[in-house]
């Protein structure tokens, strides 16, 4: 065979293996109803994708065709770009938590909106804002509200984590209607930081870059999975997924050396590599008894753009996990 055809043919393999399984996306979540995959993501409204397959993409409508009404209270300049949802089913219906924020400001709130189907078909799809679950406000508050993530303890209680930069990632209880926070910033855990340098203006995301918690259990343990270094930055971006894990909800999350993340620690899951210069922002999940890690990564060979990763978990022989890129 020609060369130059072999060559063309790999092309237009590679090019349809990025386009199957690798949408544009940012800051992932996933869930499953009746065999249809949903995908939730940063976007404007929220984008909301759909599979049969967890390859093959169509796009939905947005969550918000037009910006939830209270959020400009919040944030003046909102432009209905929302971020780093979080999709759960709870007490018989589906609860998305999602991010309001002005980008490298704590001047963010995490909303709530429910719906009783995720099909759009169905008679009675519709999502119900419930408004604000919590609120960071600059210069009151050394914690950032966005990037939720709920997660249920052994008693049925549930709690959601949340952070970016700051003070570090924080856990707080729910009420039972999943609406709203049971106590205050004193009832809170911290349950990952980075150094801070001490004399940056509390205003300042800081040098202590991490975000995005996700809890997993697995076996005995919770699984945090936690975002290092920076985001959204094309071929600067240094993002990179690490984990630490505890057999309590509220911690200490250890590492593989016994680090605590409160304490900076965090053994590497996944970094970027010449092909991808950063990857994480992760969700987790098992489907159909196989364990997953959704994140997306920023493609070098497309000028960083952000696009779709459904890996699989393996794990070792002590229960750590294990994901690849290729």
């Amino acid at each position: 065979m020609n060369k130059y055809l072999i060559v063309f043919l790999l092309g237009l393999l590679w090019t349809r293996n990025v386009q199957g399984q690798s949408i544009s996306v940012h800051d992932p979540v996933m869930i499953q109803e009746n065999g249809t995959f949903y995908l939730f993501c940063t976007g404007r409204g929220i984008a909301v994708w759909s599979s049969k397959d967890k390859e093959d993409w169509s796009r939905e409508e947005p969550v918000f065709p037009e910006a939830p009404s209270w959020a400009k209270e919040v944030v003046p300049d909102f432009k209905n770009h929302i971020w780093a949802p979080d999709i759960s089913f709870q007490n018989g219906q589906y609860y998305l938590y999602y991010s309001i924020s002005s980008f490298a400001k704590n001047t963010s709130a995490i909303g709530v909106a429910t719906n009783k189907t995720l099909d759009a078909d169905a008679s009675d799809f519709e999502w119900v804002d419930h408004g604000i679950v919590i609120e960071s406000v600059p210069g009151r508050d050394m914690w950032n509200a966005i990037d939720p993530n709920i997660v249920s303890d052994e008693e049925g209680g549930n709690w959601m984590t949340f952070g970016s930069f700051w003070s570090g990632l924080k856990l707080v209880r729910l009420n039972e209607d999943l609406l709203s926070v049971k106590n205050g910033p004193k009832d809170w855990y911290t349950i990952a930081r980075r150094k801070r340098s001490f004399e940056l203006d509390e205003r300042d995301p800081g040098d202590a870059a991490l975000e995005a918690p996700f809890i997993f259990k697995k076996d005995n343990y919770y699984y945090l999975f936690v975002s290092f270094d920076l985001c959204c930055r094309g071929e600067d971006s240094t993002y990179k997924m690490v984990v630490g894990r505890s057999e309590e909800l509220q911690g200490p999350y250890l590492d593989r050396e016994g680090e605590s993340m409160y304490n900076g620690g965090g053994t590497l899951v996944l970094e970027g590599n010449e092909d991808w210069y950063g990857v994480g922002h992760n969700s987790a999940y098992t489907f159909n008894n196989k364990d997953y890690l959704i994140f997306h990564g920023y493609y070098a060979q497309q000028n960083g753009k952000p696009l779709l990763f459904v890996r699989e978990i393996t794990w070792d022989e002590a229960g750590w996990p294990i994901v690849g890129i290729d």
